[in-house]
Formats: C-alpha cells, sequence, structure tokens
C-alpha cells in the first residue's frame, strides 16, 4: 500500500495542474499553444483534473487518520 500512496503522490500534483491547463487552454482563457479555444481540451482536461484532485484528497484524507 505505501508503494500505491508514493505513485498517486507522484501522479497527483501533475494531474491536476495539467486538467487546469488544459480547461484554461481550451476555453480560451490561456493562450499560447494549439490548444486555445479548442473546447474539446476542456472537455479533455476537466475529467484530469478531477481525478487529481480527487488523488490529493484521498492522499490528504488518509494522512489524518493515521
Amino acid at each position: 500500500m505505501k508503494v500505491l500512496r508514493i505513485l498517486a503522490t507522484i501522479l497527483s500534483g501533475p494531474m491536476l495542474l495539467v486538467g487546469i491547463i488544459w480547461v484554461l487552454q481550451g476555453l480560451n482563457i490561456l493562450p499560447g499553444s494549439f490548444m486555445t479555444g479548442q473546447i474539446i481540451w476542456a472537455v479533455y482536461g476537466a475529467p484530469l483534473a478531477v481525478a487529481g484532485a480527487g488523488l490529493v484528497w484521498w492522499l490528504n484524507r488518509g494522512a489524518q487518520t493515521r
């Protein structure tokens, strides 16, 4: 279980960050790439950001119960 927690810690931050960037670029808020203004990237980024936030929540919830 410790290996799973380490992997989740390593993955959760980038998942959340990349998901937010994709949403902002898809909604034409963050310019500067081929993804800017393409709504499909917001559709891809939203579940990725939610999954990253879920991992952050899961990791912090587990630390409080110990």
